[in-house]
């Protein structure tokens, strides 16, 4: 329980700071967004596009994890869809909804968290599931976007244009194939990569807190029903999936505790850069985010015991 408070609890005065600023209004009408906007197309694709390169997916890559945790995530990333359509949310909403009960906090905060409390090997799988979430269920999420937006014109275009939009898409692409090339990274362009992936994590942070500021009570309900679908549905879904595909223990124990993460950053940066949204995925975040300290503990206590 200490070492996990430990590990989230930077995250937490960091979203507090930005709450701070946002009630004093610190950054001025629209500060929030331009930091938004920074690092969703700057900080955050040069962090992914360095992940993407060093990335070994021929020593991490496993056919049986991958179905497993798809069907997983497709099946409760459809239930939810279903469910939000059925309280009357709009297609847009449904989906971004379907991203916070499947999404987790993997780069930011399960890669450092569970290397340290499950091993050095627990690495394989994490990675292998954030390239998952990035490349298949961040571009659905574009796609369908793309797709409602279209209005039904030239929808194949629109969809290439949609996905070719998405920064996030992209920079992990262009990391694979670099990577895939052999090709070495400068000095210069590392050194580069760096201090802008350095900048994800924090600004990512603090405009969520910024975007909490001038959150509704009204989403909170929403919020814990979003934040118990990541918390305890999206586990239990994976850990089913694991069992009956029959995947290699430990890795499926990595597998279960990555699914129990809170909502990703990202899928915050992804509602505000589409406008879908964004105070009811912040506040998802915080809850989630907040009540992990506990339900994460309990879980990977329960996969390791």
């Amino acid at each position: 329980m200490l070492a996990i408070f430990l590990k989230t609890l930077p995250f937490f005065a960091i979203i507090a700071l930005g709450f701070a600023a946002g009630r004093a209004r610190f950054l001025g009408e629209g500060g929030g967004a331009v930091l938004n906007r920074f690092v969703f197309w700057f900080a955050l694709p040069a962090l992914l596009f360095g992940f993407a390169v060093d990335l070994p997916l021929g020593q991490i890559f496993s056919a049986r994890m991958v179905v497993a945790y798809v069907v997983a995530t497709g099946g409760l990333y459809t239930l939810v869809f279903a469910i939000s359509r059925l309280r009357g949310c709009r297609t847009d909403e449904a989906t971004v909804e379907a991203q916070c009960a499947t999404i987790g906090n993997l780069g930011f905060l399960g890669i450092p968290m569970l290397v340290a409390l499950l091993g050095a090997q627990a690495a394989g799988p994490v990675l292998l599931i954030l390239t998952v979430d990035i490349v298949l269920f961040g571009s659905l999420f574009t796609l369908i976007i793309a797709s409602q937006r279209g209005g039904g014109q030239g929808a194949g275009r629109t969809l290439l244009r949609g996905l070719a939009g998405n920064p996030m898409v992209m920079s992990i692409l262009a990391g694979m194939a670099w990577s895939a090339g052999g090709l070495p990274i400068p000095a210069p362009l590392h050194d580069l990569l760096s201090i802008l992936g350095a900048a994800a994590t924090p600004g990512a942070l603090f405009a969520i807190g910024i975007s909490l500021a001038a959150g509704s009570a009204a989403r909170w309900q929403v919020a814990g029903w979003l934040s118990f679908c990541k918390l305890a549905l999206h586990p239990a879904a994976v850990a089913a999936a694991c069992l009956m595909l029959s995947v290699d223990p430990f890795a499926a124990s990595v597998m279960i505790a990555a699914a129990s993460l809170p909502v990703a950053g990202n899928v915050f940066m992804m509602a505000e850069a589409y406008g879908v949204a964004p105070q009811r995925v912040s506040a998802a975040i915080l809850l989630s985010t907040t009540a992990s300290v506990l339900t994460v503990t309990a879980v990977i206590g329960a996969v390791t015991g």
